[in-house]
């Protein structure tokens, strides 16, 4: 499958950008995906400096497709164990690590993985499909008050109890929730018919959060990234929907995720990193038209801090 059709890397030229690649440089791609990005920082690294890239995913398809290059680590796995891949590779501290949060054209154009309503299918939605849960195996075993919060918390839905309460009785009619075609039967009554494509959109992106722990594995991987970069080092994040967006934005500016403002005795802000620039970077008109889905991106970025403040 060629490259642009499995992926298109949002945000590209001010990601490579904000990272300030040098030649010599470790860096990291948590997010292979298409490898767009990764092409990108590749092409700006010289081996014979040092100069090195490490990329992550959990999906087979994507390590498939990784090339071979002397300038190129391929990491068959979550980026929420970076630190633990790290010190493995015997790498002591990188320069700049970057994470795409985004979901693969790929994943959403293949109705067997079951991430998009446009298609029916089976509902699995793993990333990793060596994992165990699937979409399905939520549907059919987390109770009630469970799949409300999963709703409410990960698709900010306002009738999440009512969604959960009709799954709940459609399971207990003897027949399994496994396709993406029953499950719409089941939720579309509940949602609003003016809004219906959104807030679709918003059950499948709660219950792909939950299937793979995306807010759990980002935690880990802010956390991780911190301990990896070294002094001066940059961390870019690209997120896509207000609940990424507000984790990265208080880890960058506060060191913590609920964005609690601690300082010094003088009044200092007491933080390890520190925001490039105060507002996100979104695509321009031009970005989007070529690329709509690219329209919800936010690119943030920090930078370790070097001395103490």
């Amino acid at each position: 499958m060629p490259e642009e059709t499995y992926h298109i890397p949002a945000l590209l030229t001010p990601t490579i950008e904000a990272l300030d690649i040098h030649p010599g440089g470790i860096y990291v791609d948590a997010t292979y995906g298409g490898g767009g990005h990764s092409r990108a920082i590749m092409e700006r690294l010289d081996a014979a400096e040092g100069g090195h890239l490490y990329s992550f995913d959990q999906d087979e398809d994507a390590v498939k497709r990784a090339w071979k290059d002397d300038r190129f680590t391929m990491v068959y796995s979550n980026f929420r164990f970076i630190t633990n891949f790290m010190r493995y590779y015997d790498v002591d501290g990188v320069d700049g690590v970057l994470a795409d949060l985004g979901v693969s054209f790929h994943h959403f154009d293949d109705s067997g993985r079951g991430f998009s309503f446009r298609f029916d299918g089976p509902l699995d939605m793993r990333m990793n499909r060596r994992a165990r849960r699937s979409a399905a195996a939520i549907i059919a075993e987390a109770s009630e008050e469970r799949l409300a919060d999963i709703f409410y918390l990960y698709g900010e839905l306002k009738q999440s109890r009512q969604i959960a309460r009709a799954i709940v009785r459609a399971r207990e009619s003897g027949t399994p929730v496994e396709t993406i075609g029953q499950l719409i039967a089941i939720v579309t009554p509940m949602l609003d018919s003016r809004r219906e494509k959104k807030e679709l959109a918003c059950v499948f992106q709660a219950l792909r959060i939950e299937v793979n722990d995306e807010m759990g594995a980002l935690r880990d991987l802010l956390q991780g990234a911190l301990q990896v970069l070294k002094p001066g080092g940059r961390l870019a994040v690209i997120t896509y929907h207000s609940l990424e967006d507000r984790l990265v934005k208080n880890f960058m500016k506060t060191g913590n995720f609920e964005g609690k403002v601690e300082k010094d005795f003088y009044g200092r802000l007491l933080a390890p990193m520190k925001p490039v620039s105060n507002r996100p970077i979104v695509p321009d008109e031009a970005e989007i038209a070529a690329n709509p889905r690219s329209r919800s991106a936010k690119l943030r970025v920090s930078e370790k801090i070097t001395e103490k403040r």
